[in-house]
């Protein structure tokens, strides 16, 4: 068979088309995905965290709510830095067994 040049089935500049298409399409896909997210997060927050009502308290209350609010995000990084110390423990705890077990040898 004799060698024949084959034309290419789609031509360069069709071929760009078609990816700045595709990129523009999946930017806006993006976009309202992320929009759908934001909306989603701050239904969510209103519906779990009720607005947080100063108005009218007196000093010695709103240095109450300060302290409760203080304790709450105290529990709340205590349980953080729980979470994150087992997980690294975990994580160089299989390291070491990896580096102790004889078949890495």
């Amino acid at each position: 068979m004799p060698d024949v040049e084959r034309k290419p089935k789609i031509t360069a500049s069709r071929k760009l088309l078609l990816k700045s298409l595709m990129l523009a399409k999946a930017k806006e896909c993006w976009e309202q995905e992320h929009e759908a997210r934001e909306a989603e997060k701050s239904r969510y927050l209103a519906e779990r965290i009720p607005a947080l009502q100063t108005r009218g308290l007196s000093l010695s209350a709103l240095q109450d709510l300060c302290r409760d609010l203080h304790a709450k995000v105290e529990v709340v990084d205590e349980e953080r830095y729980d979470i994150e110390a087992m997980s690294g423990m975990e994580g160089r705890k299989k390291m070491f067994d990896a580096a102790k077990s004889p078949t890495s040898q």
